[in-house]
């Protein structure tokens, strides 16, 4: 099995490893320099892992996939998806992306990871000890998810047609909202330029002009700026500055 995968600031990133370390397979994030035609080519299952934004795949990842179409096809799929509330279908979301019956899904489930959007009132911090939940409840379904495919055991969560209907309710308004997120990126006046998040953002959307960091709409929502800014001088989507940060799952212990 080949595992390849998208993260923000590190959750889905720990799933991915955390599988792939059980199952004996090879992990790849989809910003690394590899050859993914080959190597997709070389395998005969694909873990696809992701983290779901308004019950839809991550701008990033369908670029992936578009790109990757071809060498997906006939595969066995495992789709994984890291979600910090209720997604509906978010697993089942990342088909959508391909022709009916383009691939074979042999497994399919979301993990319930902490919240990394930093800047909305109504989202706060996770405290150390629930991280420490999250990290045991993804440990015990990494297990789970691991036997289930080893004894040949389909599952498809996000494919009934209840997560349907409700991931399609919540998916609906996605995106505008991506749309109009992409143009909302906020630099704020406290910014110096330092660069850490130009060589972190993986839409390659910072840059420094005229000594100025400016963004160029391309925005993939994944708030690794967001997190990451020492100055805490960047928002994305919402204006207002974020009043703490999320370092990972790990370093948030």
């Amino acid at each position: 099995m080949l595992t390849l995968y998208f993260s923000g600031t590190g959750n889905t990133a720990y799933v991915a490893k955390m599988l792939s370390q059980k199952m004996g397979a090879k992990c790849l994030s989809i910003e690394s320099d590899a050859d993914f035609a080959t190597e997709i080519s070389a395998h005969d299952t694909i873990a696809v892992c992701y983290p779901i934004y308004g019950s839809r795949v991550p701008l990033i990842m369908r670029q992936f996939a578009a790109r990757h179409t071809s060498a997906l096809a006939g595969k066995k799929l495992v789709i994984l998806v890291t979600q910090v509330a209720f997604s509906g279908d978010g697993a089942r979301a990342f088909t959508c992306l391909f022709p009916k019956g383009h691939f074979d899904v042999i497994y399919a489930d979301h993990f319930a990871m902490p919240n990394n959007v930093s800047n909305f009132a109504l989202l706060f911090p996770v405290s150390s000890k629930k991280i420490a939940r999250y990290i045991n409840r993804a440990e015990n379904k990494a297990n789970r998810i691991h036997l289930d495919i080893s004894k040949g055991i389909i599952k498809r969560r996000g494919f009934s047609v209840f997560a349907r209907f409700l991931g399609g309710i919540q998916g609906k308004p996605w995106p505008a909202i991506e749309k109009r997120a992409q143009k909302r990126l906020k630099i704020h006046e406290n910014c110096t330029t330092c660069g850490l998040c130009i060589a972190a953002c993986p839409m390659k959307n910072l840059e420094i002009s005229s000594g100025t960091l400016i963004h160029k709409n391309n925005c993939t929502l994944c708030y690794r700026c967001v997190n990451l800014c020492p100055h805490r001088a960047i928002s994305v989507f919402l204006k207002s500055k974020p009043k703490w940060q999320y370092k990972g799952i790990n370093h948030n212990l």
